[in-house]
């Protein structure tokens, strides 16, 4: 399995940007396609975005599309999310999560889970 580790998460204003990282490990990252996801308190597990194995190809939740951004580099095992526009109802706890089979737009396409990384966007 590939391992996963998020950062970048912090508390942000509203209406700033933060981008998230997540650096991959242990198995050959252009194997996977990768997503972000996001669980809220009390809350159930939301597909955030993902993106294939190549970079090409992208999908967005309609919640976040046009402000958040995902892309990655394999040259460096690293997936981002650049999110803008930040609003209070993104305050979650951000995983990124790694696919193998190719589908990256459910929380049970990911087979494997980072430990995730608060973000914080206070009313």
């Amino acid at each position: 399995q590939v391992q996963l580790v998020e950062s970048g998460g912090r508390l942000v204003q509203a209406g700033g940007s933060l981008r998230l990282s997540c650096a991959a490990s242990g198995r050959t990252f252009r194997d996977y396609a990768m997503g972000w996801l996001r669980q809220a308190p009390g809350k159930e597990r939301e597909f955030v975005a993902g993106i294939n194995w190549s970079g090409g190809n992208t999908y967005y939740a309609d919640s976040v599309k046009g402000r958040f951004t995902i892309s990655r580099d394999n040259a460096k095992n690293t997936v981002y999310l650049q999110m803008n526009s930040l609003k209070p109802e993104d305050t979650a706890v951000y995983y990124c999560a790694a696919s193998q089979f190719g589908r990256y737009f459910l929380p049970s396409d990911f087979g494997s889970w980072g430990q995730g990384t608060q973000v914080t966007v206070p009313s």
